[in-house]
């Protein structure tokens, strides 16, 4: 069978890219995200389970699951929504989202899926970049839709309240056309500068995703999938939603504001075993000190989205006896390095990013210059594509294993006296102080040095801000880092801004700074 390697060795040297194909019903003139990801499993198993913020959960087979998606497509087809066309998905978790998105599959239309928590700007953005023809959403929600907007695209709106109900009069026979080639979805790049990419999908995509869900996560046919990341997102998407249907493993998520307590009875309820997640979730999860009170049987646990300090790389591991894997990769580029999990021989190093993706992806880290750099040495992250080198916007280095380390966005990287300064390891650093709940450090302008190394720190309740914790900090810090590392400024702030996936925005912080800067020398 494909992808049934053994080692990580012998996966490198055999492993083509050719060979996913057979994991699969279909060929690259026929095939269906739908089809491929619930048709073909056993009507009877669990396809999706939903815990709420509520308490409650919904459970759902893969009958129920493909009964729907076909009436779904069926009542798009009648209300004239054509193959191409693209249709907006604005929902939280719910069968309602599920069965919508694949639904628009089926009908081989284009899903564009939105975080409900976007504000009117961002959705206005995507819905006229993408030229929407409908929305399936909530009453209550699309009164954030620019109406003149609306009307200039003759948007439909599709209610989610009783969609359902209303489908249960359609057909739930649905002959699907569509090949590997036929554009599937338009996702967006969260991003922390600039207005997001869109990136146009097709359906032999998940062909990809189920590569990394085998050989990087390790999901195995006794495995109980959990991934709390939003479907408006793309790790909710891919490895959330759509590739442990590839092989038959329920979706497992959380549908509400992320609460740790909650999402911790959900998987010991379920007995979770393989869990994905951006970092934020685990750091919440950690940091709620409730987790040794639940009985979790996770064997595999992934992370991705931001660095996960070695801190708290550790107290996951106090916490369930074993290391987070990484996986790293960009929506524009797929992925690009991880740890493999479907090897019981991969050695983990903690902190790291893994090595490069098997297949021929080429990875390097490349100096000012565009050449090669040596082990040790920090440069930009590149991929070898069109034979060409494409830089990531990442700083890394390489070990002398192969394992990448990820050191900072290029733009967030300080330079201080000449130093060269990350900001990842001094926000590692203040983490480790007790008052400490959250920060970010950048770089503030300074006439001397050129930046000195300033830091944002939101303080755990308990905690008042003042000139002595300040230094306390400054002087915490400095003692266990290089005395040119230490903040040199520091400021407490309320909340840090962020995107609304969770990543922080430091540019914003950044820009603030050197404002603030300008204003003080023109006063």
């Amino acid at each position: 069978m494909a992808l049934e390697y053994k080692t990580y060795e012998e996966a490198k040297e055999r492993f083509r890219w050719r060979e996913r194909w057979e994991l699969f019903d279909g060929t690259k003139d026929r095939f269906n995200i739908a089809h491929e990801c619930i048709d073909r499993h056993p009507r009877d198993d669990v396809a999706i389970r939903i815990r709420f913020e509520d308490g409650r959960s919904e459970v759902y087979t893969f009958g129920e699951f493909s009964e729907m998606s076909c009436r779904f497509a069926n009542f798009f087809e009648s209300r004239g929504i054509g193959q191409g066309d693209s249709v907006a998905i604005m929902l939280f978790p719910s069968f309602s989202l599920y069965v919508s998105m694949f639904g628009v599959f089926r009908r081989g239309a284009i899903a564009v899926l939105c975080f409900p928590l976007f504000g009117p700007d961002a959705i206005a953005f995507r819905l006229e970049k993408s030229r929407a023809k409908a929305i399936v959403t909530t009453r209550d929600m699309v009164e954030i839709v620019d109406p003149d907007l609306a009307e200039r695209l003759n948007l439909k709106v599709i209610y989610a309240d009783d969609l359902i109900e209303r489908l249960k009069k359609e057909s739930s026979d649905y002959a699907w056309n569509t090949s590997a080639d036929t554009p599937c979805m338009i996702q967006f790049s969260s991003g922390t500068t600039g207005a997001p990419k869109s990136i146009m999908y097709r359906h032999g995509a998940i062909s990809v995703a189920a590569v990394v869900m085998k050989l990087g996560n390790g999901l195995r046919e006794d495995d109980t999938y959990f991934c709390p990341s939003s479907p408006g997102w793309g790790h909710g998407i891919w490895y959330g939603t759509i590739a442990p249907l590839i092989f038959g493993r329920a979706i497992g998520t959380y549908s509400g504001k992320f609460d740790p307590e909650k999402v911790l009875e959900a998987m010991e309820e379920w007995g979770v075993t393989n869990m994905a997640a951006i970092s934020s979730h685990y750091r919440l999860i950690i940091g709620s000190g409730i987790a040794d009170r639940f009985d979790i049987k996770l064997r595999r646990l992934v992370y991705t989205g931001e660095a996960m300090t070695r801190d708290m790389i550790e107290a996951v591991h106090e916490t369930w006896g074993i290391y987070p894997y990484v996986q790293y990769g960009t929506t524009e580029a797929g992925p690009i390095t991880l740890d493999y999990g479907g090897f019981e021989n991969w050695v983990v190093k903690p902190g790291s990013l893994g090595k490069p993706m098997i297949g021929g992806v080429k990875v390097a880290v490349l100096g000012d210059d565009d050449r090669e750099l040596p082990c040790g040495e920090v440069g930009q992250i590149a991929l070898w594509r069109n034979n060409a080198w494409v830089k990531i916007g990442d700083s890394a280095y390489m070990d002398e294993d192969g394992y990448f380390w990820y050191v900072s966005r290029i733009d967030d990287v300080i330079i201080s006296s000449g130093y060269t300064i990350g900001p990842v390891e001094i926000e590692t650093a203040i983490m480790k102080h007790a008052a400490v709940e959250e920060c970010a450090v950048v770089g503030s302008p300074d006439k001397d040095r050129g930046d000195v190394v300033k830091a944002f720190i939101k303080l755990k309740q308990g905690y008042s801000p003042s000139d002595e914790l300040a230094e306390e900090i400054r002087l915490f810090v400095r003692s266990g880092l290089s005395k040119h590392e230490y903040p040199r400024e520091i400021e407490f702030i309320e909340d840090l801004p962020k995107t609304p996936d969770g990543k922080i925005r430091r540019k914003v912080l950044k820009e603030r700074e050197r404002s603030k800067k300008l204003e003080l020398q023109g006063a």
